[in-house]
């Protein structure tokens, strides 16, 4: 049987790199998108090392010629792709300020990478994600997007106002529900993953939750069979709310 192509996003660090670690391990062959390519090379060689089957690619989520050059990478290569996991993100709200006086630029430079680095890496992988006997895209989303939790004075992350990032998950949750329902008669699946709250450089050392833990429900949701779910929202086995 041939192995399962998979490409995470963010891939040389964190839950991306614990993604890429946990995915060989189930024998995956999996690409390591990073925007440095040193990084990048590092990381896949690291897994090499342990056995496992790895390579790295340069893709900056931002930057549409490095986006076009690796899905063209990946098809020279491989001629297909089994797993897209868009997992790069970025959280750079000031918290000591309110939703309504934050840097207008930092708003956009929250949204290009985590809603539309999305929509322009999924677009270009898309081709080869339909050339794949099984294709699954997932979302790298947070809980901080549910409109039913931050809505909710009774859910525990009411008080998590952490407006740039939380609305670009929120959108990325709903790209998730409208490209799930594009593509309802194919064989792509496509699920958006909470990974939970994890000691990354994204979330800090106080968090409660190791990366291999954060990265299970993006592996599950690669992994998932053809009876699986599309177009929903996970923390593991257990539904999310939008």
């Amino acid at each position: 049987m041939q192995s399962l192509i998979a490409l995470i996003t963010g891939g040389n660090k964190g839950i991306g790199f614990a993604t890429a670690r946990q995915l060989a391990q189930q024998g995956a062959h999996v690409v390591i998108a990073a925007r440095d390519a040193g990084l990048g090379e590092a990381a896949a060689a690291s897994l090499v090392a342990e056995g496992l089957s790895a390579e790295s690619v340069v893709l900056d989520v931002t930057d549409q010629a490095t986006i076009d050059t690796a899905a063209k990478a990946v098809e020279l290569r491989h001629g297909r792709l089994d797993v897209l996991v868009n997992n790069a993100g970025v959280m750079r709200d000031a918290f000591d300020k309110k939703p309504s006086d934050q840097d207008l630029g930092m708003w956009r430079d929250t949204f290009d990478t985590n809603l539309f680095g999305v929509v322009a890496v999924t677009k270009a992988f898309l081709p080869l994600l339909r050339q794949s006997a099984a294709g699954r895209i997932v979302n790298v989303s947070s809980i901080l997007g549910s409109m039913a939790a931050n809505v909710d004075p009774t859910s525990a992350f009411y008080d998590f106002k952490i407006p740039a990032y939380n609305i670009s998950k929120t959108a990325l949750n709903a790209w998730t529900v409208h490209l799930a329902y594009e593509l309802r008669d194919t064989n792509i699946k496509v699920n958006a993953a909470h990974p939970g709250f994890v000691k990354t450089a994204l979330h800090g050392v106080d968090a409660p939750m190791a990366a291999d833990e954060g990265a299970a429900t993006s592996v599950m949701l690669a992994m998932v069979g053809s009876e699986g779910p599309t177009g929903s929202f996970f923390h593991g086995s257990d539904v999310q709310p939008w």
